[in-house]
């Protein structure tokens, strides 16, 4: 369990602080003079992983009030509109199927169409604390291991698009420094070795703020979102089969 947890965290929490804050990393690595020991060279040393560890807990907190809002704009949580009547993701026969067993796990009446329509948010809660029942007993990453890689995929967009617009204001302030000593010949960039590694911060810095502003979106978030709550209500495949097994073991048994 701590292995899988911490894999979760390497990919879906580090691996987006590091590609939001490349510019700035690599802006330290370059114009810090790492041929001689000194102030510099200990302060940029510490402050790379400080860094990136501050970015994954910001990207954890931004992303999750990202996912709040995403929510709220789409009508719910993927996991509980897909198992409303009113939505197509699955069939009717499975779904009321993968109703009937959760309703069974969580103790809870399942909702009928009609009270559904009149009350969604009863409804919702229903299905609310099923998937919720899903999550706490799909842990097992060998067993659900590509309901794990949808989550890590999940994680990994919805933080990297909770860091979109910090990253691109980092990128601001890098081109502007960037800029300003290179326009202005200030001593940092006398000599052309600077002066190439400020041109090559500036670059990276575009190029990275290219990336942020088309590559990272809302859209790929919700996509991914989608998958995942699909993959988790699939997962009830794996209990139904399990007990079918169990129910057939118990007949030759008689």
């Amino acid at each position: 369990m701590l292995k899988a947890l911490d894999s979760y965290a390497i990919k879906a929490r580090y691996y987006p602080a590091l590609l939001a804050t490349i510019p700035s990393l690599a802006a330290l690595a370059i114009l810090i003079s790492w041929g001689r020991f000194g102030l510099t060279t200990i302060i940029g040393s510490a402050a790379m992983p400080v860094l990136v560890f501050a970015s994954a807990d910001i990207a954890r907190r931004l992303g999750k009030r990202t996912e709040e809002q995403i929510y709220a704009e789409c009508g719910g949580k993927p996991s509980v509109m897909m198992l409303r009547y009113s939505d197509n993701t699955f069939d009717t026969t499975s779904k009321a199927q993968y109703r009937a067993f959760l309703g069974t796990k969580i103790q809870q009446p399942v909702p009928v169409d009609n009270a559904e329509q009149r009350d969604v948010k009863a409804g919702d809660s229903f299905y609310e604390r099923a998937g919720a029942w899903l999550r706490e007993n799909t842990r097992n990453t060998k067993k659900f291991s590509i309901l794990f890689a949808e989550n890590i995929t999940y994680g990994f967009r919805r933080n990297l698009f909770g860091l979109k617009w910090p990253a691109l204001a980092l990128n601001l302030a890098l081109m502007l420094l960037s800029g300003f000593f290179l326009y202005n010949k200030m001593p940092l960039a006398t000599d052309d070795d600077t002066t190439l590694r400020l041109l090559v911060v500036f670059a990276l810095a575009i190029i990275h703020s290219f990336y942020m502003a088309f590559g990272v979106s809302k859209k790929s978030v919700i996509d991914a979102s989608q998958i995942y709550a699909r993959q988790l209500i699939l997962s009830c495949e794996t209990f139904l089969a399990k007990e079918k097994k169990a129910a057939k073991a118990g007949k030759r048994s008689e």
